[in-house]
């Protein structure tokens, strides 16, 4: 029997990343970011 429901969320980060050549500020997950899925604007 499991006493708790545990739940895992994602490691969201708000910041700026590269959107169709435009900077945008998102919320992307830590995995995404070290992935290099999405890009970061500096």
């Amino acid at each position: 029997m499991v006493a708790t429901k545990r739940r895992s969320d994602a490691n969201l980060q708000k910041l700026r990343i590269l959107k169709d050549g435009v900077a945008v500020r998102a919320y992307v997950c830590t995995r995404c970011l070290k992935a290099g899925k999405v890009q970061r604007a500096l």
